[in-house]
């Protein structure tokens, strides 16, 4: 299949047209990046790709490919993190393989959510997001110890296995109030949250997977609040991991029908 198709990676609110220095390659077999602009204030970055490789079905035939897809999000991201880091840019970043036929039909789509975008640049400018994560640890406890020893007799032995299964099922209501107690108090740092569902058929669910839009201005206590839940979640028996800042790829989705 020949030809080409326009690649968007994401729309940049600022009032001048954003630096193009230093600009990381971009999506394998893609053009260098490039910015249109929708209307004042708002930009396009796009890019030219292959439709031999980034046809709908050549994407479909290829997600499987895990080694692949990872090659394209982190060059997708990127892009996406060199502008925002532009000074007074606000960036909203686009779904992994958002693409259009050509550059006039992305600009005209964009210049029709024009709305949209305001309202959601509007929204996360001036904060990152943040992902916590809580699992339960593997249970280690000196009662769980204790239960593998072997017993002096049968009612030892049951008295022992009651003992193990009560501190277990203590150690997990306290591994699960550490989690949300973490919920509660890094939310207050945020503008927004956002709570993921768990994995469908995991083994091992987290206690908690969140999104955090976090003003910039509040990163510092933010963070030490995290290490404070941390060590909380670790007396409990749960392990928090923060990871971030990210674009706000977690909220974009607006109210009014944005993404």
């Amino acid at each position: 299949m020949s030809g080409s198709a326009t690649y968007v990676y994401c729309v940049v609110h600022r009032p001048t047209r954003p630096p193009m220095t230093r600009m990381p390659p971009g999506i394998p077999g893609a053009s260098a990046a490039a910015i249109d602009s929708i209307a004042r204030g708002l930009w396009l970055v796009s890019a030219s790709v292959p439709l031999d490789d980034y046809a709908e079905r050549e994407i479909q035939e290829r997600l499987q490919d895990l080694d692949w897809v990872s090659r394209i999000a982190l060059a997708h991201e990127a892009i996406v993190e060199r502008f925002g880091r532009a000074a007074g840019a606000t960036v909203i970043p686009m779904k992994l393989f958002t693409i259009f036929s050509t550059l006039a039909r992305a600009l005209e789509e964009m210049r029709r959510r024009r709305p949209q975008l305001e309202s959601v640049a509007k929204r996360v400018r001036g904060a990152e997001e943040w992902g916590v994560r809580i699992m339960r640890t593997q249970d280690g406890s000196p009662a769980a110890r204790g239960a593998a020893q072997p017993a002096a007799s049968g009612t030892a032995f049951l008295a022992a296995k009651r003992r193990a299964r009560d501190a277990a099922q203590a150690r997990a209501t306290a591994a699960v109030e550490a989690a949300e107690h973490a919920f509660v108090v890094l939310g207050r740092f945020a503008r927004q949250t956002k709570r993921q569902p768990p994995p469908s058929g995991a083994p091992a669910p987290p206690l908690l997977d969140a999104a955090l839009l976090v003003p910039s201005g509040r990163k510092l206590r933010f963070k030490a609040a995290v290490n404070r839940e941390a060590r909380r979640c670790r007396d409990a028996g749960a392990d928090l991991t923060l990871t971030g800042p990210w674009p706000a790829y977690n909220f974009i989705q607006s109210p009014d029908g944005w993404q």
